[in-house]
């Protein structure tokens, strides 16, 4: 390019009736570079972004070419193994959840800062008025636990899990068993499966909170196998029989 601008130079510099004018290289360089910085010469010229992507895009082929060539088989082995690669990723991705991801056989259901179960169901009230499932769910089942803590019908645990808490509960609330190992697998799946929780699974966890307020737990007697209420009327028979005696 410049060789060509300095013979441009060159032949402008003769005419006819003059002998030629010898310019010196360097100037006729500058001369060039000058020209050639005009604003005219560049409009077709790729942006900054083109270039770089240009640039990125060689750097990509370079790479392709120099793996394919390692790679038995060349450009379609490179592919085969690309794509069980991807494969694999996606099994284990699939297999396994998103990277950590905590157990829910070793996750705690209560956060550090202790609540009460009145605290956990307005909690609760107010994630779903704003049609916010997962954490009404994730309330509502905390408000289970804490209410069933609170009348001692567990024991105040720190680190215990949804599942472990339902089949202590179980234990007390028999008629309940069922209603609450789903409740903890619901707690589960919204908090550590990735699932989402519908309106419908709030309602069903709603409906157990009010279910396990209305019931009364069956407690064991160590002595007779009866249960409390059991052993209370027998012994209020035994007050009026004695009385009666």
């Amino acid at each position: 390019m410049l060789r060509a601008v300095d013979t441009f130079v060159l032949s402008l510099a003769r005419s006819d009736d003059e002998p030629p004018l010898t310019i010196p290289r360097d100037p006729a360089r500058e001369a060039a570079r000058r020209e050639l910085s005009k604003r005219m010469y560049h409009e077709n010229d790729p942006s900054w972004f083109q270039r770089a992507l240009n640039a990125f895009w060689d750097w990509v082929g370079k790479l392709f070419n120099a793996a394919s060539s390692a790679t038995p088989g060349g450009a379609l082995g490179l592919v085969v193994v690309i794509a069980a690669i991807v494969l694999v990723v996606g099994a284990l991705w699939w297999r396994l959840g998103t990277p950590g991801r905590v157990p829910a056989s070793s996750a705690a259901l209560f956060d550090d800062r202790p609540r009460s179960a009145a605290d956990h169901r307005a909690a609760a009230e107010a994630h779903a008025a704003q049609g916010h499932w997962n954490q009404a769910v994730q309330e509502r089942m905390r408000a289970i636990v804490r209410s069933l803590e609170e009348r001692a019908l567990l024991d105040v645990r720190p680190g215990r899990t949804a599942d472990e808490a339902a089949a202590e509960a179980g234990r007390a609330l028999p008629s309940h068993t069922d209603r609450l190992r789903s409740a903890a697998r619901d707690f589960d799946d919204v908090t550590y499966g990735g699932r989402a929780a519908t309106e419908q699974s709030y309602d069903r966890i709603t409906e157990l909170d009010r279910a396990l307020e209305r019931t009364k737990p069956v407690l064991a007697n160590s002595t007779s196998g009866t249960t409390s209420t059991d052993s209370s009327h027998t012994a209020d028979h035994n007050a009026r029989r004695g009385a009666a005696e």
